[in-house]
């Protein structure tokens, strides 16, 4: 059961602060809102997010109200109208954290407590170590994270999921459960469906030794931290990295100094840099060739120039988003999409669709970090990533590829490689036929 959760905290908040608690009603949140209002002094203000995707969230915020406004709580809520990103869980996250911190401002307070428990650092861990991190990364999800202006805090990593929904039954505290948590299509789902449980038939307490897992690599990290802190102003300058100097570095040195290097670059964009990127940069620092270049995200590259890296713009990418004249040949490079009047075949290169069920203007656009296509007759999605690596298409022409979208930036046709779910059979009603070719044609007269 929940106790000392603040006692135990190595960081001492003042009776008179007040304390922000973001809180979805499920039963982590529910649980830690209950905790800190029945046992702290502190005025306490429950932030609430109704991201508009299910339609219980507006009866969940109508009880969350409820049940605030019972137990002497201040509720502040936000509803999300409209998402415009493909990558759902980026933008939600992002807009959760726009919120939060404008009440943190509004009540003058740099404490956001958070529900995060161990069945959600064992689950980032997991997906860490699957798809490669640095010594940060692989400890998951820390107790206090020190923002800029406020810290993170989140007291209940030692507790599983059970022990909060046991908690709420004691004390007959109502919650609600997404369903969408359900949704193996989320890696993060299926490690808690798939994963979880049997790592629990081993040991019931495996939570704990995450948690100490993560707690020692924390500790190296912060040493760590402090050794790249010390060298780093010695070594990089204006996005230039002295390559002469590096070489000097300790192997595992060097990549904690890249990882530094561009998550500065990037300003601490989070999950943007992976693995293999400093995999490629330390291979490129290695090479013999004097002058090379890597490809980064965000149209970014790092330039090889003899003894100096530099981190820049890609001077060769160019961004493609502009609205598409149905009635005309549209040529990017030596690609070319057209309307034509009727498909002999209904292959990757033709896209049948049905306008009234699209948000029109369409667009052609770059990929985007996160870029997914809802496939035809599939439940599931693909990265435009995967789609890329499975038919060969060369890394440097990835960045500059055509996507088409829609008003609403949902990918309708990969040209020549996927369609989406909006494709329509020749036996359904559509207006438009679109057609990819790869050589010029003429305007049909």
């Amino acid at each position: 059961m929940i106790k000392n959760i603040i006692e135990k905290l190595p960081i001492t908040i003042s009776e008179k602060e007040y304390i922000i608690v973001g809180c979805s009603s499920g039963p982590d949140s529910m649980a830690l809102l209950h905790y800190l209002s029945t046992n702290l002094k502190n005025p306490i203000v429950c932030a609430h997010i109704n991201h508009n995707i299910r339609k219980e969230s507006k009866e969940e915020e109508k009880y969350l109200h409820n049940y605030c406004q019972k137990n002497h709580i201040i509720f502040e809520t936000f509803k999300i109208n409209k998402y415009t990103e493909n990558n759902f869980e980026n933008e939600a996250r992002n807009k959760r954290y726009q919120f939060y911190e404008s009440i943190l401002k509004k009540y003058h307070t740099k404490y956001l407590f958070l529900a995060h428990h161990g069945d959600d650092l064992i689950e980032t861990i997991l997906m860490k170590i699957e798809r490669g991190s640095n010594l940060e990364g692989y400890a998951g999800i820390k107790e206090i994270s020190k923002k800029k202006d406020y810290y993170i805090i989140r007291p209940l990593l030692e507790y599983t999921k059970q022990d909060l929904i046991e908690y709420n039954k004691r004390y007959n505290i109502q919650y609600y459960l997404d369903k969408s948590n359900e949704d193996t299509t989320y890696t993060r789902n299926r490690y808690r469906k798939y994963i979880l449980p049997s790592l629990k038939i081993e040991n019931p307490n495996i939570h704990k030794q995450f948690l100490k897992y993560s707690k020692t690599l924390l500790e190296y990290n912060n040493y760590l931290e402090d050794e790249v802190k010390n060298i780093y102003p010695k070594l990089i300058h204006n996005n230039t990295l002295d390559l002469k100097k590096f070489k000097l570095l300790h192997p595992f040195l060097q990549k904690n100094l890249l990882y530094k290097f561009l998550n500065n670059h990037y300003q601490n964009l989070t999950n943007l840099i992976k693995e293999q990127h400093i995999i490629d940069l330390i291979n490129c620092i290695n090479s013999q060739k004097p002058n090379q270049t890597i490809n980064l995200p965000q149209n970014q590259i790092a330039r090889k120039s003899y003894e100096f890296l530099y981190l820049e713009q890609n001077p060769e990418t160019q961004i493609i988003n502009y609205k598409i004249p149905l009635e005309k040949i549209n040529k990017i490079g030596n690609i070319t999409i057209k309307q034509i009047e009727k498909a002999e075949t209904n292959g990757n290169d033709i896209c049948i669709l049905n306008t009234k069920k699209l948000n029109l203007p369409l667009y052609l656009r770059n990929r985007k970090p996160g870029d997914f296509i809802e496939q035809k007759g599939l439940n599931g999605k693909k990265k435009i990533k995967e789609i890329f690596i499975e038919n060969k298409i060369p890394k440097q022409l990835r960045d500059t590829y055509p996507i088409l979208v829609d008003n609403k930036d949902q990918i309708i046709w990969l040209p020549n490689l996927k369609k989406s779910k909006f494709n329509s059979q020749k036996h359904e009603f559509y207006d438009i036929i679109l057609r990819y070719c790869e050589k010029e044609e003429k305007d049909e007269q």
